[in-house]
């Protein structure tokens, strides 16, 4: 059993802290080949996962600790909607439906989501990245 405390997200945390990208996983599925794909993802304030999309896959953010914004966009990258998620606000998450281009932006040091979503892992084919022109 894996337990989920303030030990654990403050490791991911300072993990997210020293990356170049200002983010880290920590897994809990054994295998990227997974069918099942749940993880802690700590993000800090820089943090923008770019506008992207799983085809076939649905996908589940919910808060743990701190702030990020989720936005959702039209084919042509125009927003649909933004949508913070904070526990102290009363918004604890949000279920992103297949084929829906998304992004998330941190917007509070020391975020931490839970995310899940179908494996396995696929790295994004360059349709699976929205440039906005």
């Amino acid at each position: 059993m894996k337990i989920i405390d303030d030990n654990l997200l403050n490791d991911v945390i300072r993990q997210a802290q020293e990356s170049p990208r200002l983010r880290m996983n920590y897994n809990f599925h054994q295998s990227l080949d997974d069918k099942c794909h749940r993880f802690l993802n700590a993000v800090e304030v820089g943090t923008v996962i770019p506008i992207h999309h799983h085809v076939t896959k649905d996908e589940t953010f919910v808060i743990l600790k701190g702030k990020v914004q989720i936005i959702t966009y039209r084919d042509d990258g125009s927003v649909i909607e933004r949508v913070t998620i904070c526990r102290e606000e009363g918004r604890y998450g949000v279920d992103i439906p297949k084929n829906t281009w998304h992004s998330l932006e941190c917007l509070e040091p020391d975020s931490v989501i839970f995310e899940v979503k179908e494996g396995p892992f696929i790295p994004h084919e360059e349709d699976g990245i929205l440039t906005i022109r």
